[in-house]
């Protein structure tokens, strides 16, 4: 039984560590893509102006672009000089975290009718 109840424990250890390493993705969006796509998936005026081509992460995105079509952009770049490869600032995992909170930018988009 006490074999048990200790690998009970770590297998809980490991589960908390586990999760406490997760990418941050909110944060690393904050960090490596806001000043360009602003704070809610949004170009500012200027950056749209600079790059008539940056998406905004909203119904239109949500509907036509994928976490792993994400993932490749952040991976290769975009189709432009503008966005660069990030496979130097972030891990496989870090960008996957991204992607997703990108997508999740894009879907409250479209949930509150936003385009």
């Amino acid at each position: 039984m006490k074999i048990v109840s200790a690998m009970l424990v770590l297998l809980l250890l490991g589960v908390s560590a586990a999760a406490a390493q997760a990418p941050d993705a909110a944060e690393l969006y904050r960090l490596n893509c806001k000043k360009c796509h602003g704070v809610r998936g949004i170009p500012p005026k200027t950056i749209k102006k600079k790059m008539s081509k940056i998406p905004t992460f909203n119904a239109e995105f949500a509907a036509g672009v994928d976490a792993d079509s994400i993932v490749f952009v952040l991976v290769k770049g975009g189709n432009s000089e503008d966005m660069k490869s990030f496979s130097d600032k972030m891990t496989r995992e870090e960008m996957t975290a991204v992607a997703a909170y990108v997508r999740e930018l894009a879907l409250k988009a479209r949930a509150s009718g936003g385009s």
